[in-house]
């Protein structure tokens, strides 16, 4: 039994991905609003990240929840993970406040979760 190398190279390495229709450039809809986390108000409790794993994760720095994606979970998924927050930190917002809602909190003072105030 010979192996012929050049098979390799025409082997697919990944599956790809074929378009679904709801693509916005094939006809698909973005959504009408973003998902905002207010890391102020968060107590890291990790709900959010549990619910939608597409869409939050932990900073690993101030140990608050942080929207990683906007398209990473469906819009219902997304509103369960709102609906978990015990603080009511989450919301949504227009996509066009993203860039002042992340400056004012960029100028706030927070403090990382489990450290002392004076640290």
């Amino acid at each position: 039994m010979t192996f012929d190398p050049s098979a390799a190279f025409e082997a697919k390495s990944y599956k790809e991905l074929d378009p679904n229709g709801k693509e916005p450039i094939l006809g698909g809809t973005l959504r009408a609003k973003a998902v905002w986390v207010d890391e102020s108000k968060c107590i890291g409790c990790t709900y959010c990240g549990c619910v939608a794993t597409n869409t939050f994760a932990m900073e690993s720095e101030m140990g608050r929840a942080r929207a990683i994606r906007q398209d990473g979970d469906s819009t219902e998924v997304i509103q369960e993970a709102i609906d978990t927050c015990p603080v009511d930190c989450i919301q949504w917002v227009n996509f066009e406040d993203l860039d002042d809602l992340r400056a004012k909190l960029e100028k706030s003072d927070i403090r990382p979760l489990g450290l002392p105030p004076w640290v």
